[in-house]
């Protein structure tokens, strides 16, 4: 009997293990994680679970997926994401990660604050600031990763311009400080992140933009994943050179009151510099 009792709880043990290695090796597909802003979450649609361009990127290549960017989120809020237990868990394990991240450092500062410096004091110190704070977080956000998973090719989004008019200028300010960051990380660590170059593929064509002039729209979803690809392709981890269109994505509908509320905010300031410029630059 006791012999009995020992043999069933071999057997058990057996089958057990033989159950847990089928589970670990039930998908030998590349795992593809996207972390970031409303970028990455595909906020510019009303279908961006189904459309965003990770999505895309996923059907494209037959990869696992998982996205866990979340709209607004600034590059210490991708910090503290990175602190759950259920995103690091993803980030270890993953084949391939994506990350779109910055342009919120400057969007959810104080804005008006930030367009007033910038337009009418003709002041870049805040920018100046605020780029410093994002090259130590994008640090620690790389370090974090690399402390769990040495070997994920970890591709980094460059930010683009969607801004039109009196805008444009400030906002290409911002985007062109996210963007030196990303370049110099590359160049003080070689090999350490692949840099997808969003904002020569986006260009200033509005057609790529949503309604709010903040977002991808569904074309400009198919551009940024069609770079990925283009990356993904020249690392070796896919041989697909097209994009493919799974589920179509869907502009989100922008109420005209909200779609010009950038364009009110470029003209205002406009008006003040004409005023008070002027006189800021008088006073040094």
């Amino acid at each position: 009997m006791k012999t009995r009792k020992i043999i069933s709880i071999i057997i058990a043990a057996v089958l057990i293990m033989g159950s847990l290695s089928v589970g670990a090796g039930a998908s030998d597909k590349p795992y593809y994680v996207v972390l970031g802003d409303s970028i990455a979450y595909g906020s510019g649609l009303s279908n961006p679970v189904d459309a965003c361009y990770g999505k895309i990127i996923a059907d494209t290549c037959g990869f696992d997926y998982a996205n866990y960017s979340v709209p607004g989120a600034t590059s210490a809020d991708l910090i503290r994401k990175l602190g759950s237990e259920d995103v690091i868990e993803a980030v270890a394990a993953a084949d391939i990660i994506s990350i779109s991240i910055g342009g919120n450092d400057f969007l959810m500062s104080n804005i008006t604050n930030l367009m007033f410096e910038a337009m009418v004091k003709k002041d870049l110190t805040t920018f100046d600031k605020i780029a410093e704070g994002y090259y130590k977080n994008l640090t620690d956000i790389i370090a974090m990763i690399r402390e769990v998973n040495a070997d994920a090719i970890i591709l980094m989004q460059t930010l683009y311009n969607p801004q039109e008019g009196y805008l444009r200028e400030p906002y290409q300010q911002g985007a062109d400080r996210i963007n030196d960051v990303i370049y110099r990380y590359a160049e003080e660590n070689p090999g350490d992140i692949v840099i997808v170059d969003v904002a020569t593929a986006l260009g200033d064509d509005g057609a790529n933009f949503a309604g709010d002039a903040v977002h991808p729209s569904a074309k400009g979803n198919e551009l940024i994943a069609g770079e990925i690809l283009s990356c993904l392709n020249e690392e070796g981890l896919t041989e697909k050179t097209d994009i493919t269109i799974t589920t179509e994505g869907k502009d989100m509908k922008i109420s005209p009151l909200f779609a010009g509320m950038f364009s009110f905010y470029g003209v205002f300031f406009h008006v003040l510099s004409l005023f008070f410029a002027p006189i800021f630059n008088m006073f040094g």
